[in-house]
């Protein structure tokens, strides 16, 4: 991957999407093809195809898909398995039709089954049952990743696919209703501060165990793949380390600074019970989170103390 290669960022305002971006014009590269959703809807084959025929670029992430927490997750399931099938199909097949030099997909670490031995590793997938609570989600992001995998097989396409652990950063969701565990939590310390709230609710009996991931260590592994991967297996981007929800809550709590309650809603679900990555083969890239857990946050908190 050339400085001025054309480069497309699919999803180029979302958290993901806008890392990769920064992380590549720090690193010298020029060349960016980007649309936002009005301008390019990516569920829509027609103009998807009309995209790749007018700039036809030569490398492609795609980072956009229809994200959310366990609530939007398991509420608007339809959505969620249609909107992400259509992104993945479209984006895949004319990047084939196109003739792009290399195509990165993002997929998830909720491809894996709800009970896979931990910390996983990139052969558990299609082991075992998905959670519920995002199956549809799942589904559409292992198409994705089998798009990849058969396109490669059958038309020695240069696409890969890599599965990141949750991710927190910039640019994140904070909506209640759709976002994921970190950012939520995170918006209801600040909102219990700021307005003196005498506790705050966590979904869940805090037991559940996940592993969290700086967008901007993502954004590094992503390049680095791009130029240093060739594989049609996946391959897991995290830290190898996890945490209790109850733990996060606690750190969350201490960096904002709250003194109020902790109260735990066990009326509604945990999701998953541990989901924690085997990052192993992205280790022998030379690849390493340097942002830890505590420092990522307290940076958020810094930009967000005065938002909510």
């Amino acid at each position: 991957m050339n400085k001025q290669d054309l480069i497309f960022i699919a999803g180029h305002n979302g958290m993901v999407g806008s890392a990769i971006l920064k992380k590549l014009k720090e690193k010298g590269f020029t060349n960016f093809i980007v649309k936002s959703r009005s301008e390019l809807d990516l569920r829509n084959q027609q103009a998807v195809a009309n995209f790749y025929a007018t700039f036809n670029p030569k490398y492609v992430f795609i980072t956009a898909a229809k994200v959310g927490g366990i609530y939007a997750n398991n509420t608007y399931r339809a959505e969620f398995i249609y909107d992400n099938l259509m992104i993945a199909s479209n984006l895949i097949h004319y990047a084939y039709i196109h003739n792009v030099t290399k195509l990165l997909y993002l997929g998830s670490s909720c491809i894996y089954p709800k009970l896979a031995p931990q910390p996983i590793k990139e052969t558990e997938l299609l082991n075992g049952f998905l959670e519920p609570t995002n199956q549809a989600y799942a589904v559409a992001k292992i198409a994705g990743i089998e798009l990849c995998q058969d396109y490669r097989f059958q038309y020695k396409c240069n696409f890969i696919a890599a599965m990141p652990t949750n991710l927190y950063g910039p640019n994140d969701n904070y909506d209640l209703q759709n976002a994921h565990v970190l950012p939520s939590l995170l918006r209801k310390f600040i909102y219990a501060k700021n307005n003196n709230l005498p506790d705050v609710t966590i979904w869940g009996d805090g037991s559940s165990l996940r592993e969290f991931l700086h967008v901007n260590d993502l954004a590094e592994a992503c390049i680095l793949l791009m130029q240093k991967y060739e594989s049609d297996e996946i391959i897991n981007i995290g830290t190898g380390h996890d945490c209790s929800i109850f733990e996060l809550a606690k750190l969350i709590q201490k960096i904002v600074g709250y003194n109020g309650k902790l109260v735990f809603d066990t009326s509604k679900p945990n999701g998953t019970p541990k989901k924690c990555l085997d990052v192993s083969k992205i280790n022998t890239f030379g690849w390493k989170p340097s942002i830890s857990l505590e420092n990522g946050i307290s940076e958020l908190y810094n930009e967000l103390k005065n938002a909510f």
